[in-house]
């Protein structure tokens, strides 16, 4: 049986899709379609109605690849710029009725608490994963028992925009202060996976780190674009994407970084198999 999953990002809308069956969940095929909703979010308040109408085009267009490929289920969730528009409820709806589809609206916490699904998370008492995107920043670690999650206002778009605040910066330094040093960080997002890959590493100590970063920042968009093979939508963002991992590396006393293929999309699909087999789960009294 095949499923999949839709995220209405910051940046871009992701979607995965998944065959499955009782004891497995096996990745087939993905597709990113850049829409910066976040653009008019940050700026303006609220996401305009030709910005949801492409929406609803990508959407109806991921259907249309879900039919072809006999998708059963899948489910769409929207994150940081659904949550910041004024027009939340009413562009939610306004999509819902186009495709004639529920769209779940996830808060920042409930973002950062997916990453428990990874498949590195489950027993991972060292490591701290970060969701980084063009909104807000999502963290979570585990400390014994506990699972320590944040959710913070600052993200690849909205600091290129300059709509980041430093009350935020000093919110994300006090968490980082409160809770344990990780022994790496593990980066979720297509900005730190393209930034290690176009190191040519998997991993980076944070002295390589930092200076790989000054090394990017100082391209134009066009040299980025040229050596990496980055598009546009990657190029211009990059670098501010980047200045919170390294503002995260220093202030954690984290040493090492690495990212994974991992994200919102994957997550949601796992909870999704997992709610799907369950029912055929018989409890005996």
């Amino acid at each position: 049986m095949k499923i999949a999953s839709i995220d209405i990002g910051t940046n871009a809308v992701k979607t995965k899709i998944f065959e499955t069956g009782p004891t497995l969940i096996k990745f087939i095929r993905s597709e990113r379609s850049p829409i910066r909703l976040g653009k008019e979010v940050f700026i303006e308040g609220q996401i305009p109605k030709e910005k949801l109408d492409q929406l609803v085009a990508i959407l109806q267009n991921y259907k249309e690849i879900f039919d072809a490929l006999e998708v059963k289920d899948y489910e769409i969730v929207a994150t940081c710029a659904f949550r910041d528009t004024k027009n939340s409820e009413e562009a939610r709806r306004f999509i819902e009725h186009s495709i004639e589809h529920p769209i779940r609206i996830i808060s920042g916490l409930e973002e950062a608490k997916l990453m428990r699904l990874h498949p590195d998370a489950e027993n991972n008492q060292t490591d701290m994963f970060v969701d980084l995107g063009g909104g807000s920043t999502e963290i979570f670690m585990r400390e014994g028992n506990e699972l320590a999650i944040g959710s913070f206002n600052l993200g690849a778009v909205r600091n290129m925009l300059g709509m980041d605040k430093a009350s935020e910066w000093k919110r994300l330094e006090r968490f980082l202060r409160k809770h344990k040093k990780p022994e790496k960080i593990i980066g979720i997002g297509g900005n730190i996976r393209s930034f290690i890959y176009a190191n040519n590493v998997k991993s980076m100590n944070q002295n390589k780190f930092l200076k790989s970063a000054q090394a990017m920042q100082s391209l134009s968009m066009e040299d980025k674009m040229d050596q990496f093979n980055f598009s546009p939508d990657r190029a211009d963002v990059i670098d501010h994407a980047i200045a919170i991992f390294v503002f995260m590396m220093q202030k954690s006393g984290c040493k090492k970084i690495k990212s994974t293929k991992w994200g919102v999309s994957d997550s949601i699909a796992v909870k999704l198999f997992h709610e799907i087999y369950s029912k055929k789960i018989k409890i005996i009294n």
